[in-house]
């Protein structure tokens, strides 16, 4: 009987790199089109864009109407621009579509914290880079230390995270 190694397995199980705008698509697909539960605490919701996030984008008309055109920028803009969610993208793309789909659901900064928490945990008593502060802001410091532990780790740490 032959045994896989690690690489052949890691290999089969890869996710799939994906664009910006790919990983968008994928949310709209997932998120479904429209909820306005009234036990929901997000209230009047399209495409996930609550009506008050719609609202603090400058989206003045019904919900009912907001379009996939109109979300996919809400989503970039706040969701990925805002929170700086891109330039962990240019690094990885696998581990960026966790940090979005996590600052979707949670909130942005939990999903940056999240990072960063898991950054240091792997970080070897500090052996590959200075701990992070875990501030919910990604920055420089946060984006070198991903580069550095995907230097150290390879492919194998983008799984891990």
């Amino acid at each position: 009987m032959r045994i896989d190694t690690i690489e052949e397995i890691t290999m089969r199980t890869y996710p799939t790199s994906r664009s910006i705008e790919q990983i968008v698509n994928e949310i709209l697909e997932k998120e479904g089109h429209r909820s306005n539960d009234a036990d929901d605490m997000g209230g009047d919701t399209t495409w996930e864009i609550t009506e008050v996030t719609a609202r603090n984008n400058r989206y003045t008309g019904p919900m009912s109407e907001l379009t996939q055109s109109i979300t996919r920028k809400i989503y970039t803009k706040q969701y990925i621009s805002a929170p700086r969610f891109d330039d962990i993208h240019a690094v990885s793309s696998v581990l960026c579509e966790e940090v979005i789909d996590t600052g979707i659901n949670m909130d942005q900064s939990i999903a940056a914290k999240f990072l960063q928490r898991w950054l240091n945990v792997y970080n070897n008593q500090q052996t590959l880079y200075p701990d992070l502060v875990v501030d919910g802001h990604i920055g420089i410091a946060t984006v070198s230390s991903l580069k550095a532990f995907l230097k150290h780790r390879g492919i194998e740490g983008e799984l891990v995270l």
